[in-house]
């Protein structure tokens, strides 16, 4: 018997630094990718975008955020 592999739960965030946007992305790790980004925008935060999903559906999120403003909102 085969053992499923585990589901790994994926998030899509927003990093803001006050209400201005400068990153958006996925994550399976909300704190650790705050982190990152606080390396770079220190005064910065990360805002969770709906809950969370697996990772195919946070790719699929994060290619149409990349198509830019004509794509599906979230």
């Amino acid at each position: 018997m085969v053992a499923a592999a585990p589901k790994i739960t994926t998030y899509r965030y927003r990093f803001l630094v006050g209400s201005r946007l400068v990153h958006r992305g996925i994550t399976t790790d909300l704190e650790r990718r705050e982190r990152e980004h606080q390396r770079r925008w220190p005064k910065g935060r990360i805002e969770a975008v709906g809950g969370p999903t697996s990772h195919a559906e946070a790719w699929e999120w994060e290619r149409q955020q990349a198509a830019g403003p004509s794509s599906t909102a979230g």
